[in-house]
């Protein structure tokens, strides 16, 4: 069984281009007004609409810290603050926001875990 995510978006042309050029996603399916982008195994969808979803957190997820590094040099201009260790949940870690101010995370696990 999969689950996509769906998001409303005002721009949908500039939030496929963030997501796709700048944080590495695939477009997965083109529909008239909606784009659903593949990140691993994570399927977002976007759809034109007159206001944005901008609630709840994004979150992308890396094998290792020089992973989020990398992102972090890329999303500095659009972070919240520099990466860091959350010792609550074993994370490193940094917010961004999205071109229309929705939060993005990007982390590691510190720890162990199951593969998806």
């Amino acid at each position: 069984m999969s689950a996509i995510t769906f998001f409303a978006t005002t721009d949908l042309e500039r939030i496929r281009d963030f997501y796709v050029e700048t944080v590495g996603a695939d477009v997965w399916l083109e529909q008239p007004d909606c784009t659903i982008l593949k990140y691993d195994n994570q399927l977002l969808g976007f759809c034109e609409r007159e206001t944005a979803d901008t609630e709840g957190i994004l979150t992308f997820v890396f094998h290792d810290r020089e992973g989020v590094d990398e992102m972090y040099e890329i999303l500095a201009d659009r972070a919240r603050g520099e990466p860091h260790e959350n010792e609550t949940y074993g994370i490193y870690q940094f917010f961004a926001d999205d071109p229309e101010g929705r939060a993005v995370e990007f982390q590691t696990f510190l720890h162990p875990t199951d593969e998806i």
